[in-house]
């Protein structure tokens, strides 16, 4: 097995813009607490204690966690507003990234709809700004996966606008589209992407795509909603999801492949997790940070930012920073195994 030291992660820069994060981000959807579309169903991972959430912001940093993402969305601003208090004080040593694009009600914590106009964005941006409590972002993201190019285009010069304001440092989009992320990083101020990426829904072309235009990968759903996590009631043999029916994962939407109905996992993705389990938490890992050294094992690039709600969570993800990223053996077993 490799020495500990020869697998230590090095930092990373996010693309051209000279700010420097650790390896590991951290996602903060799930401590925006419960918020819902106008259906009713819901669109957060269910109830959380703030006090909780502050503390494993805190204790993520204590452990080398730099980065960390929310979105004016999560929680209709909740998010924003307890990530802004844990870091009161700490600013310099962190660097937020939000998101715009989507509207809430914050009074009923309700997603009412989408606005991808300019004015909206510095509105948006405006906003972000009160609710974390800092005078600039560090990198804004546009939230509308699809929004149409031409109208993207604008966004971009706008986020330039911002950057030589001094509001934003720089900027990404949100999407899963390459040719949408490739017209973004025509941009000077571009920086990342953020993409899905995990064990079980590689993206190749996106990857590709970051190392030609020098962006960082940010990679949301690292651990599959929780499927490749591995806690109570999410894994292979969970019989739900631990949030009930206020978690989007007990009414998925239609892009959330990996559970059904109440939250159970889908057999099918669940005997997939099972497949490559034994590689994954192989070296002393768990699955959640096997699951981490895999994309870190893809790409210098990639910056994974799971999910978290409570101080235990935030020291298990973090405890993959010492195991560093799989090796290239592995890797390729993970492969063969999952193409069986």
């Amino acid at each position: 097995m490799d020495s500990m030291e020869s697998r230590t992660l090095a930092g990373r820069t996010l693309g051209r813009s000279g700010i420097t994060v650790g390896a590991l981000g951290f996602g903060c959807w799930a401590i925006g607490g419960e918020w819902q579309d106008t259906a009713g169903r819901p669109l957060g991972w269910g109830a959380v204690d703030d006090e909780e959430s502050v503390a494993a912001i805190r204790r993520a940093v204590e452990l080398g966690v730099t980065f960390f993402d929310t979105a004016d969305a999560y929680g209709a601003g909740h998010s924003e507003r307890v990530l802004g208090r844990a870091v009161r004080g700490r600013r310099d040593e962190v660097v937020i990234a939000t998101k715009w694009g989507n509207v809430c009600d914050e009074t009923t914590k309700t997603l009412t709809g989408a606005d991808d106009t300019p004015a909206y964005a510095r509105r948006a941006l405006t906003a972000s700004l009160r609710r974390l409590d800092t005078d600039h972002i560090d990198l804004y993201q546009l939230h509308l996966s699809d929004a149409a190019p031409d109208r993207a285009a604008e966004l971009r010069d706008l986020c330039e606008e911002f950057v030589r304001e001094g509001l934003i440092r720089a900027y990404a989009w949100s999407t899963d589209d390459p040719e949408r992320a490739a017209l973004f990083a025509q941009g000077a101020h571009c920086a990342a992407v953020q993409h899905a990426c995990n064990v079980l829904q590689d993206a190749p072309e996106m990857l590709a795509l970051c190392a030609e235009r020098d962006l960082a990968s940010v990679n949301r759903s690292p651990l599959a909603m929780g499927l490749l996590g591995g806690r109570s009631g999410t894994g292979s043999g969970g019989r739900g999801v631990t949030g009930g029916g206020r978690d989007i994962r007990a009414v998925p939407p239609a892009w959330l492949r990996w559970f059904g109905e109440g939250g159970v996992p889908v057999p099918e993705w669940a005997a997939r997790v099972e497949s490559v389990r034994d590689v994954l938490t192989s070296d002393g890992r768990t699955l959640a940070q096997g699951a981490l050294a895999w994309l870190w094992a893809r790409s210098p690039r990639t910056v994974p930012i799971p999910g978290f709600r409570s101080v235990a969570q935030a020291e298990e993800n973090a405890g993959a920073l010492a195991y560093g990223p799989l090796r290239e053996g592995q890797l390729k077993e993970i492969r063969d195994l999952l193409a069986a």
